[in-house]
């Protein structure tokens, strides 16, 4: 992204983070990992006794690969969102390490790592939960577990991108409730949206960023219909994954700067 990056400096950044996380992580990891979880139960559970099949399997194991990236996403979008504020304005830990060699970039770079560690170690666990319950084969689960670190990286510079733009911790609660929430709803989590949704709104959903992991994990576990429309699907779901990325770590890489010095 820039000439002016450090990897050892980035690195520290994010092993700072990973050291006061081991401090709190029973405390932190709970209530993000347990809320897919918790919908899985409920709602595999509940509505599953109602629908015998959706997609040619049970509606639990539909569930599966939606909310994995889920666990994802939840474990990278709070620790870009609040910890990043709270380190930027609190506790003014970044003005702390600008007076050190590392750069804005530095602490960019080394805060999407941290939380790409955190989005894989919610959907990892995750994954080993499905596979403790029986929801998933080992072959799926390796063949999922690559989408897993897409969907941290999406959710990272997303909300990377939000935290270095607001400048009250309040607006996080717009940020959770009012696109989070949809998305987690009509991402093709809990209902194909293609057989409940037409024209417009579908295309509004295509727009939506949780679908596209969503799709990529769905393939993973399950298939998809014909190998011309699955190619040319999973092509565009890994596109739109790694262009929006890239584009939001841009965008945060022209900002990081103004707002860290200013």
């Amino acid at each position: 992204m820039n000439k002016r990056i450090s990897l050892p400096h980035a690195l520290s950044v994010t092993h700072r983070n990973a050291t006061m996380y081991r401090r709190t992580w029973m405390l932190s990891i709970l209530p993000n990992f347990f809320e897919p979880v918790f919908y899985l139960w409920s709602i595999g559970l509940g509505v599953g006794a109602y629908v015998s099949k959706m997609r040619g399997v049970s509606y639990v194991e539909f569930l599966v690969p939606g909310l994995i990236c889920v666990s994802a996403m939840n474990g990278a979008s709070f620790e870009v969102t609040y910890n990043v504020y709270v380190r930027m304005h609190y506790e003014k830990m970044y003005a702390a390490m600008l007076t050190t060699p590392v750069e804005p970039d530095d602490i960019l770079i080394g805060e999407l790592l941290w939380a790409l560690i955190r989005a894989c170690m919610y959907g990892g666990i995750f994954v080993l939960v499905a596979l403790g319950l029986g929801l998933a084969s080992p072959l799926q689960a390796l063949r999922v577990l690559p989408v897993i670190p897409l969907s941290g990286l999406l959710f990272s510079a997303l909300g990377l991108a939000f935290t270095l733009r607001v400048g009250s911790i309040d607006l996080f609660s717009y940020y959770f409730t009012l696109f989070l929430t949809p998305l987690f709803l009509f991402s093709d989590v809990f209902f194909p949206i293609e057989e409940r949704l037409s024209g417009v709104w579908l295309t509004v959903a295509e727009a939506l960023p949780l679908l596209h992991p969503v799709r990529l994990a769905r393939f993973a576990f399950h298939g998809g219909g014909s190998a011309g429309q699955s190619l040319g699907m999973l092509a565009w779901d890994a596109a739109y994954v790694l262009g929006m990325s890239l584009g939001l770590l841009w965008w945060a890489h022209r900002i990081i700067r103004t707002r860290l010095l200013s």
